[in-house]
């Protein structure tokens, strides 16, 4: 398909907002024709964002004066709690959304509830949102009227555990753990002082010991392709001095017999986006810098019957914007690796 259609962005000042600016810069199908921002309402972008100088002549405006209802699309890069207020009215105007806030992605209403500490203002609309991890719902994302985006966590998590859960060779009731690393951009593009150079520079930190937002997310994945296996898992975040990122390390207990590699390399033949290593390789954040990919490897631990999963991202890419371009594309029929083609950055 080849016709050109209208994207809108809510919340455009933060990181994934600008990401998503910047990358849909070079989509061949799409025209952004409206940001929006009520705290920057009437800016130009290219004086709020000079990077984007010369790419785009718009200016925020507030969700009213935007006409979103105009667009074929709206992203929201939005904090919690926004999405599920603004998306009913957008949908009954045909339009179509990508959330890539968490307030789509938890099915059970009860329990989004508990994690995120509000009532949800559109419980209605919760069944008919497909969740967007692009490999494991592709054929449902391409008829979806709303999508909710996976967090950058459950994405990097999620994308080496698909192909083994699918197939049931993980051992049931044994313990699944996810040690995994973030840059500081993951806090978002707000003061906290915790995301301050002096803070987060030359530190490292767990956080969330005690229950991280993204473990029923990821635990919902789990449970829809394993049953037997969510209760066992143990999620540990960690905070790392570097801008972009993640990194996850995962500890499997596989059936006897399992051969791995040869299972996520069959699963991921046809995935433009995740790439399986070579054997005895170990994946590097900075080889996905940049870009929408996801870079995997397994191995087996010494002496062990323990299976070790490595598993980088951008965070801001693949495990944000460029997901909800890849999801846009797959909704709209387009080629799913148009304007995601650049390379990573290096250094």
């Amino acid at each position: 398909m080849n016709q050109k259609i209208k994207a809108g962005i809510v919340g455009a000042t933060g990181y994934t907002g600008v990401e998503l600016l910047r990358l849909l810069s070079t989509h061949p199908n799409v025209e952004v024709t409206a940001i929006t921002s009520r705290s920057e309402a009437g800016i130009a972008i290219a004086d709020y964002f000079p990077s984007l100088r010369g790419i785009y002549d718009l200016t925020f405006q507030t969700p009213d004066q935007a006409r979103l209802d105009q667009c074929d699309v709206v992203f929201f890069a939005t904090p919690n709690g926004v999405a599920m207020k603004e998306a009913p009215a957008l949908l009954n105007q045909n339009v179509r959304i990508v959330d890539l806030s968490a307030d789509f992605r938890i099915q059970d209403i009860p329990t989004w509830e508990q994690w995120y500490g509000m009532r949800h203002a559109s419980p209605d609309i919760i069944p008919q949102a497909v969740y967007g991890l692009s490999e494991m719902n592709r054929d449902t994302i391409a008829n979806a009227r709303i999508v909710a985006n996976p967090g950058c966590y459950p994405t990097c998590v999620s994308l080496p555990l698909l192909p083994l859960l699918q197939q049931g060779r993980l051992k049931a009731h044994m313990p699944l753990i996810a040690d995994c690393k973030s840059g500081v951009s993951g806090a978002g593009r707000k003061g906290n002082i915790g995301s301050l150079l002096c803070e987060a520079g030359d530190n490292f930190k767990a956080y969330g010991i005690g229950g991280h937002r993204h473990l029923p997310e990821i635990k919902q994945t789990i449970q829809t392709l394993q049953a037997d296996i969510a209760d066992g898992f143990v999620f540990t975040p960690h905070l790392t001095p570097m801008i972009r990122g993640m990194h996850a390390t995962l500890y499997l207990h596989l059936e006897d017999g399992c051969h791995p590699e040869e299972i996520l390399r069959e699963y991921y033949r046809d995935s433009p986006f995740v790439d399986i290593l070579p054997a005895g390789s170990t994946p590097e954040t900075r080889s996905v810098r940049g870009a929408n990919l996801c870079r995997i490897s397994i191995q087996q631990a010494p002496q062990s019957n323990l299976w070790i999963a490595l598993s980088v991202i951008d965070n801001l890419v693949k495990g944000a914007a460029g997901q909800a371009i890849q999801n846009m594309n797959i909704m709209f029929g387009f080629d799913e690796q148009l304007g995601l083609q650049n390379a990573p950055l290096l250094p």
